[in-house]
């Protein structure tokens, strides 16, 4: 441990379904060794299972933000990692990358990492990165408080999707950025491809404000998971999933998951944002895996009746007890 006094810390943020996950599955391709700690906010953790590698220090905390509900969470759990990390044996590893949940603002993310003295002497954070997808990030940010303070406390901005975004949705966007973050590097991501390189580079130097330690008010989304017990048919799952989103585009702001299809062998990765389904992608299959499918709705405020509706959708292919809100 003499080499290292401290371990270098990157935070990823970004609003719902806006490519954080993908970026971290392109981090840890190469690079440092690193350790990952995922923050969810539903109480079925489901990103862990969309990382390319599986083969490297991983934990999740979900069923709340990191800003607000399981705040207090990240500090113990980093002494924790430090600790394991010091012992002879231990899985080696360069830095920690922190993904924190699409809700969450990073404020408090920040006072905990730098005015917790024990941390501060153990973890140097390396910076801030915000990802925001072309296509709706302006939108969030006007709508969204949290999406504000993504874009407002970040060292880099990547701005994903925007091969599906118009000339129109990429100038609202870097307006808004103009004056919300001017002096903020800022990267384009097409199609998922991103140089690491680069954007790690722009983190290098500068300074860093101390976030003001206040109380973040707290937010209105909810979350419900559902658990399927058998494979279900892409097309019944697609239809049931599409309607969701036409009559409930405005509320229903995350649908992610990772199901069984009847139509294929391995299990798939599904995600929809700003009222867009995409289609399934396929995941490697694991050893350990116990076949169930499992899906996060994400709202913002209460959303009656989806509850109702997903059970008659889907009914036949729910396991017992699988819906539950939070």
């Amino acid at each position: 441990m003499a080499e290292i006094t401290r371990l270098p810390i990157l935070v990823l943020t970004g609003f719902l379904g806006s490519g954080k996950t993908t970026l971290l599955n392109r981090l840890l391709r190469d690079g440092p060794r690193t350790a990952v700690l995922i923050n969810e906010f539903g109480q079925t953790p489901v990103d862990h299972e969309l990382l390319e590698r599986q083969d490297l220090p991983l934990m999740t905390l979900s069923g709340g933000c990191l800003c607000c509900q399981i705040k207090g969470a990240l500090a113990p759990v980093l002494k924790n990692l430090w600790l394991a990390w010091g012992k002879p044996g231990a899985p080696r590893f360069d830095r920690i990358v922190l993904e924190t949940s699409g809700v969450a603002s990073p404020e408090p993310v920040l006072d905990t990492l730098l005015r917790d003295r024990w941390l501060a002497g153990h973890y140097a954070l390396q910076g801030v990165v915000a990802t925001l997808a072309v296509p709706a990030a302006a939108g969030q940010i006007d709508h969204f408080p949290e999406a504000k303070a993504q874009a407002a406390w970040a060292d880099a901005l990547l701005l994903t999707q925007a091969d599906l975004g118009t000339p129109a949705d990429l100038a609202l966007l870097e307006s808004r950025l103009d004056a919300l973050a001017p002096a903020v590097p800022r990267f384009q991501a097409a199609h998922g491809a991103i140089d690491p390189a680069a954007l790690l580079a722009a983190l290098a130097g500068g300074g860093r404000k101390l976030p003001g330690g206040g109380e973040v008010p707290g937010h209105g989304f909810r979350s419900l998971s559902l658990h399927l017990r058998t494979a279900v048919s892409w097309p019944l799952l697609r239809e049931v999933l599409e309607n969701l989103l036409d009559r409930h585009g405005a509320r229903l702001v995350r649908i992610k998951g990772v199901v069984h299809l009847r139509e294929r062998f391995e299990p798939v990765a599904l995600h929809g944002a700003a009222g867009r389904l995409y289609p399934p992608a396929a995941l490697a299959v694991r050893a350990g895996q116990d076949g169930l499918g499992r899906l996060v709705f994400i709202t913002a405020g209460p959303l009656d009746g989806l509850d109702r509706e997903l059970l008659e959708g889907l009914r036949g292919h729910l396991a017992e007890g699988s819906l539950r809100w939070h």
